[in-house]
């Protein structure tokens, strides 16, 4: 009542009084009010308007940095821009329940010291949404950084590519920012997709990353799922790295250059349904412990699966490994056999039979042998590879399988690839 009060030239008491009201009356609705593009117009909006009102931005430029420290919305009319000029964070968020949809975001400023970014959450943003902007030419697309539950979704992110990939700010950076989703999006270009550093609970979810150093990017980020994300032709997808109960699951890698997928210091997730093809390694797996690999597909990558002896009681059943040039790097003595309750994995260069028709091979697998033991330690060895003293080495093994070296062995190796959903969204793409 009282912005009504004062648009009739009197003051809050007064007008209260006038008409009987308590100075504590509830507040207006929300209103809508009309933002035409121009300097410092924008600005004055926002310093005008109240908790809960809708700004709606004309077609044209509107000037930025802006804050945001009321919980308002700004929507953006088709051809809204917002530009902040090469300084600084062009929207940053301070307050509660503020939304942000509809705008072309640009501008930023670009020091990664000071926190540039298009869209800024501060730790007080809580629950802010960002959603269906076109974001670009901006050091980091939106950081979120501390707001809990602050939802990104449906954004198109462009990154700046500059020519020191370290100095590139990353799509959306997400710190310390418990429940935070980032949904939907179409991530390319600066320096990884999506980045997450001491967090947790978080959710990454069906989005797009190209163009970009790694797809998503775990650092220390506990309890959290990465689920239906489609990484292509990145230098690698999904880096998973000092974080535990995760579930990374349906994703997609396509022609990632060098791992698909890694786990370095990831503890008790669970990897299901996840579908890698033509990256240098599938899998990468360094001192993981306790994992549930399941039900994924590695197919024609240089490696399918790098497995070092560092990692220890993971569980690795029905995947399936297919027309990678080398199934399985293992250099280590320890003997480790891949099935679970008498299901292994798919390998399609196991030449096997099934007698009994039960889907599972009548004979185990061994990826590995004594001369694949000697090329890894020393590559030079490879001018050996024909050589009638490496067939014989070889046919000794067959003729007597106690003089393997260890390793790993699939006791219970699969006649056919189990389906995967993930799977299919690959063969889809051309």
């Amino acid at each position: 009542m009282s912005r009504i009060g004062t648009w009739l030239g009197m003051t809050p008491a007064v007008f209260a009084a006038g008409v009987g009201l308590p100075l504590s009356a509830a507040p207006l609705r929300a209103a809508t009010v009309e933002v035409p593009a121009g300097a410092g117009r924008l600005a004055a909006a926002l310093a005008a308007a109240a908790p809960g009102d809708v700004l709606k931005l004309a077609p044209g430029v509107h000037d930025g940095p802006v804050a945001l420290g009321k919980p308002v919305t700004l929507e953006g009319a088709p051809s809204a821009i917002v530009d902040g000029h090469g300084i600084g964070r062009t929207i940053e968020v301070t307050a509660p329940d503020v939304a942000i949809r509809g705008l072309a975001i640009r501008g930023s400023g670009m020091s990664l010291e000071t926190m540039d970014a298009a869209v800024f959450l501060a730790e007080t943003a809580a629950r802010a949404v960002v959603e269906d902007n076109d974001i670009e030419e901006n050091l980091v697309g939106i950081y979120i950084h501390g707001a809990p539950s602050a939802v990104a979704r449906g954004n198109r992110i462009v990154g700046r590519v500059l020519e020191h990939p370290n100095d590139s700010g990353n799509g959306v950076y997400v710190w310390n920012a418990p429940g935070a989703q980032v949904i939907d999006n179409d991530i390319s270009g600066g320096r990884d997709g999506i980045f997450t550093n001491a967090s947790r609970n978080n959710r990454f979810v069906g989005n797009t990353l190209h163009g970009v150093r790694f797809a998503i990017h775990y650092m220390y980020t506990n309890a959290s799922e990465v689920s239906g994300n489609t990484s292509i032709g990145n230098h690698a997808g999904f880096v998973i790295m000092y974080s535990d109960h995760l579930t990374i699951s349906d994703n997609v890698s396509d022609q990632d250059r060098d791992q698909g997928l890694l786990l370095n210091y990831a503890n008790d997730a669970e990897i299901t349904g996840n579908a890698v093809r033509g990256s240098a390694t599938g899998v990468f797996i360094y001192n993981a412990n306790k994992n549930d690999f399941r039900r994924n597909r590695f197919e024609d990558c240089g490696i399918g699966i790098h497995f070092t002896a560092g990692a220890e009681r993971n569980t690795i059943t029905e995947n399936a490994f297919i027309g990678n040039r080398t199934q399985v790097m293992y250099v280590g003595t320890r003997s480790l056999d891949w099935s679970d309750k008498g299901r292994g994995n798919y390998w399609s260069d196991n030449a096997a039979f099934d007698l009994n028709g039960d889907g599972i091979a009548d004979t185990a697998y061994r990826p590995n042998g004594i001369v694949d033991q000697v090329l890894w330690r020393a590559p030079a060895a490879k001018l050996l590879l024909n050589s009638p003293a490496v067939e014989v080495v070889r046919w000794a093994q067959r003729q007597f399988p106690a003089i393997h070296p260890g390793g790993v062995i699939d006791s219970a190796p699969l006649m056919a690839p189990p389906a995967i959903p993930a799977a299919d969204r690959l063969e889809a793409r051309p």
